[in-house]
């Protein structure tokens, strides 16, 4: 208090709530307080602090949070929510949910609490409020409306229990939103395409050798692979579908979070000599199952038994797809088993994007070619690592990497011309050679052969935006994670989107996809090269600063020059990057 007046103030009020949390203290508390702090250690408190959120009160079940501006209270709240979905509570059949109530009010300050009816009926905004979404008072949607890109359904005025006035409140997701069922609108989960949907779960290996567990993997790949280029389907990427790796199953839970009808999985037990591999579709909705099958063979035919199961799914899936077809999608093979299980050991390392992680990639693909020259995925998957060095600037001699990279990602092409993965990588490549015209036509040929290929969505989006055409790059990157929704790159796409609301200028929402990439990936030290500048930019000095120190930590040496030669951004898109870049301290040369 301050000469007998209260202390008020005009903020942003969130409420925070656990849904069902009696129920779920009752079933397992100490579990349950458990997966709390965990909820509170890596979803809410790194979203407050990038947002700039304040608890001001803790109780069991939730917090009440305050915010100076409403458009950073949204985005925190869209973030969590978003995060949750991904969240592994440990139980699969009742997973930790939340509801989140906003409110711009006036409340009055009192050291560190705050009172008002503000306070009162945003706690009443959250208990309306749907598991999984967020409400709005309408004094808090007029702050946010067209500013940060998520559809809020108008629900008009609504009765609150011991609240005098009707409040109008508007609420995410909505209900109106395109594409979205009425089951999806209600979880935040996608929908369900107007095709058959499926995702290849990660198959258990029941091997005596738990390294074997790479095998396994191999195996999901490469039927993720196949059903994915029959284009009448519908196929998760295979990143998001192994992030259910090692965790319990709940069909009807992994249908609703990655929004397929179907899933394959299943399980490998590989011998000297020997190999069996069992298999089951199930329908997501019923958790019936459609067929299950085992098929036994020798190391040598590992092929062969893929190409008659992913033959068996898709027949079971839609009986029009013929033998012939899946013969024409099959992807060459190396001549050389050994060469294949190198690439497979290699695949987790190649998607990381971080430096010690490619690495270790390319060595274990040094080793395939070696065995197999000729070995078109291996090839494909050394291009794309020494595009990682170029573009994140873990090289010294960076026309060197990208020289490399064209040169593997040529030559995987001329061995495979019709992979849509080769392709990607190949267009990927002349995309940092700045040869966009030959990037486009490799990208869009891979899509019109795998529509489902996340990733070469991911790079047309890329190239929409050193091509400055950023407004096209958005839906490209939306489209990716669409297809593969659990996907730990999807960071990655983020920054894509952050990229591209640089080239236009957008310096606010670009500072905040590249916080969100960050949030995600906090090891992905580059963003750092493109979020310090936009947060100056920005006028967020402070967080500018902040960014920039981890920048400077992570490449002591770093230069506008050095940055120039590893990006792809237009002359002009560069030189507006650069004038942030010199105010931080960082040298041209």
């Amino acid at each position: 208090m301050t000469d007998g007046k209260a202390d008020r103030q005009l903020v942003a009020i969130m409420v925070v709530d656990v849904v069902g949390y009696s129920r779920l203290m009752g079933d397992n508390e100490e579990h349950t307080l458990d997966v709390l702090k965990r909820l509170r250690r890596n979803i809410v408190g790194p979203q407050l602090a990038a947002y700039r959120g304040r608890i001001v009160k803790l109780m069991g079940d939730g917090a009440i949070i305050l915010f100076s501006s409403v458009v950073d209270a949204v985005n925190a709240a869209v973030c969590i929510q978003e995060a949750m979905d991904r969240f592994e509570s440990g139980d699969a059949d009742q997973p930790m949910r939340l509801r989140i109530g906003l409110n711009l009010c006036d409340v009055i300050r009192e050291g560190t609490d705050i009172y008002g009816d503000g306070v009162n009926i945003t706690a009443r905004l959250q208990e309306i409020c749907r598991p999984g979404g967020i409400v709005l008072s309408a004094s808090a949607y007029e702050q946010v409306r067209g500013k940060i890109g998520k559809a809020f359904s108008d629900e008009g005025l609504r009765e609150l229990k011991n609240i005098a006035q009707p409040v109008h409140i508007y609420q995410w997701p909505s209900e109106t939103q395109a594409g979205m069922d009425a089951n999806a609108v209600s979880s935040g989960f996608p929908s369900l395409p107007d095709k058959p949907s499926i995702a290849v779960l990660p198959f258990d290996n029941m091997s005596k050798d738990p390294e074997q567990a790479y095998f396994a993997d191999g195996v999901v790949e490469a039927l993720t692979a196949a059903l994915s280029r029959i284009r009448s389907f519908f196929v998760i990427a295979r990143n998001s579908a192994f992030e259910y790796k090692g965790t319990p199953k709940n069909v009807g839970q992994i249908g609703r979070e990655l929004g397929v009808a179907y899933l394959i999985e299943g399980s490998v037990q590989r011998a000297p000599g020997k190999l069996r591999i069992t298999v089951q579709l199930i329908e997501t909705h019923t958790g019936a199952h459609l067929w299950a099958e085992r098929y036994d063979g020798s190391d040598d035919d590992i092929f062969d038994l893929q190409d008659r199961i992913t033959e068996q799914v898709a027949g079971a899936i839609h009986p029009s797809i013929q033998k012939a077809e899946i013969e024409r999608i099959s992807r060459k093979r190396p001549e050389d088993l050994g060469a294949y299980d190198y690439t497979m050991r290699a695949m987790r390392h190649v998607w990381k994007l971080d430096k010690e992680e490619t690495g270790r990639a390319i060595e274990l693909l040094n080793k395939a070619i070696d065995i197999d020259g000729d070995y078109p995925l291996a090839l494909a998957l050394v291009a794309w690592c020494w595009a990682q060095r170029s573009v994140y600037n873990w090289v010294d001699d960076i026309a060197e990497a990208k020289v490399r990279s064209l040169g593997y990602a040529e030559r995987a092409a001329s061995l495979s011309s019709d992979d849509p993965l080769i392709l990607a990588v190949l267009g990927a490549a002349h995309t940092f050679a700045r040869n966009f015209g030959a990037a486009r036509v490799l990208l869009e040929r891979a899509i019109s052969l795998d529509e489902n290929a996340a990733w070469a969505h991911s790079r047309l989006g890329w190239l929409e935006v050193y091509s400055d055409r950023p407004e096209q790059a958005i839906p490209y990157f939306e489209r990716a994670i669409r297809l593969s929704p659990m996907d730990p790159m999807n960071f990655n796409n983020y920054v894509g989107m952050g990229s591209a609301n640089q080239v236009l200028e957008r310096y606010d929402r670009a500072a905040d996809l590249y916080s969100k990439a960050v949030t995600e990936r906090p090891t992905a030290y580059w963003i750092h090269r493109n979020l310090a500048p936009v947060l100056l930019a920005a006028g967020r000095k402070s967080e500018a600063e902040a960014s920039a120190k981890i920048l400077f930590a992570e490449y002591p040496d770093f230069t506008i020059s050095q940055f120039k030669q590893a990006m792809v951004f237009s002359d002009e898109a560069m030189e507006r990057l650069a004038v942030f870049l010199r105010q931080l301290g960082i040298k041209d040369e």
